[in-house]
């Protein structure tokens, strides 16, 4: 059994999925939420930390020659998402809830991914230079960009008081920039410490996220979570998940070939356009959303995450096939000589 699950997910997610199992059977309450809190708090920083002292300044300032393919990822990440959810509230709201489609609202306005995007573009021999390029700079222009967007889609909605308040931006900026801002300048003393212990440090990464999933997810339990969400709302909401996905995917495909960028150029626009972050989403939500609205916000990431990482190793696959056959001199059926 084990097995089987781990052919479909990775570790990661195996531990994603039973912190969560945790925290709805052992919720943090009391004195131990308040450990959990503060705890939570300075891994947040840490993790932030980290990315800053990772990211060399090339790679903030690199790349600026290709700003047309730049500007399509960007256009894809924080204009063509929103404008999808904001476009399907009428099928949504009813379909999902009020919780859940604000959820949704917040993974259309979500920052994309680093490490993925970078690792699926290599993996389907696309541009990784402009790959590294636009998924380093979108992470660090979400972070103050997301909360902004979130609360334009939820004032348009006229919801805005349900989740989130301006407020939230000066505390994002403290507890998210700061640190990013600090470990960018620790660079001189502690990037090539980073770059060395870059194994180990991937598990402080991962289990930064974790323990916000489980401090966010007992919050969200003790409000009445798993109450509120019903088991049509979650089939229907992963269904969602697949439909967002398949129509970004194709919509950065085509967007690519219109606007007569390379196949290599395609590839890294297909995986950097059409992910969302959970690294930058889930400590975010923390600070954005206030008790039991955190679990509904951070469902719909959490199962787009997840599909995200399964269709998009496929893809990757195929375009590497693909570029394999075009490298490949026609050979007209014959077998060469070994």
């Amino acid at each position: 059994m084990l097995s089987r699950l781990r052919t479909l997910f990775d570790t990661f997610t195996l531990l994603l999925m039973a912190v969560v199992a945790v925290a709805t059977l052992l919720p943090a309450q009391g004195a131990g939420e308040v450990f959990f809190v503060w705890l939570t708090r300075l891994a947040i920083a840490l993790l932030f930390f980290m990315h800053g002292a990772k990211l060399s300044r090339q790679a903030i300032i690199a790349g600026a020659t290709h700003w047309r393919l730049h500007l399509l990822v960007f256009a894809c990440t924080f204009v063509m998402f929103p404008l999808i959810g904001w476009s399907l509230k009428p099928l949504l709201l009813p379909l999902l809830g009020l919780p859940l489609y604000i959820g949704m609202l917040y993974l259309c306005a979500l920052p994309g991914t680093v490490q993925s995007a970078i690792a699926f573009t290599s993996i389907a021999r696309g541009n990784v230079s402009a790959a590294v390029c636009s998924a380093s700079a979108s992470s660090l222009i979400g972070i103050g960009l997301t909360p902004l967007l979130l609360t334009l889609l939820l004032d348009a909605e006229g919801v805005g008081e349900a989740a989130v308040s301006l407020d939230a931006v000066g505390k994002i900026g403290l507890q998210l920039l700061l640190p990013f801002v600090l470990g960018h300048l620790s660079r001189p003393w502690t990037g090539d410490w980073i770059a060395r212990n870059r194994g180990w440090l991937v598990g402080v990464d991962q289990g930064s996220i974790l323990l916000v999933v489980y401090t966010a997810f007992s919050a969200s339990v003790v409000g009445g979570l798993w109450q509120t969400v019903s088991a049509r709302e979650l089939a229907a909401l992963t269904l969602t998940c697949c439909v967002l996905l398949a129509l970004v995917l194709w919509l950065t495909a085509w967007l690519a070939r219109r606007l007569g960028f390379s196949r290599e150029d395609e590839i890294t626009i297909v995986f950097c356009g059409s992910k969302k972050s959970m690294a930058t989403g889930v400590p975010m939500a923390q600070l954005l959303f206030a008790g039991g609205a955190i679990g509904p916000a951070l469902l719909p990431l959490m199962l787009f995450h997840q599909i995200q990482l399964m269709v998009c190793a496929v893809l990757a696959q195929r375009y590497a096939r693909r570029e394999e056959s075009a490298a490949q001199p026609a050979t007209s059926g014959s077998i060469s000589p070994r």
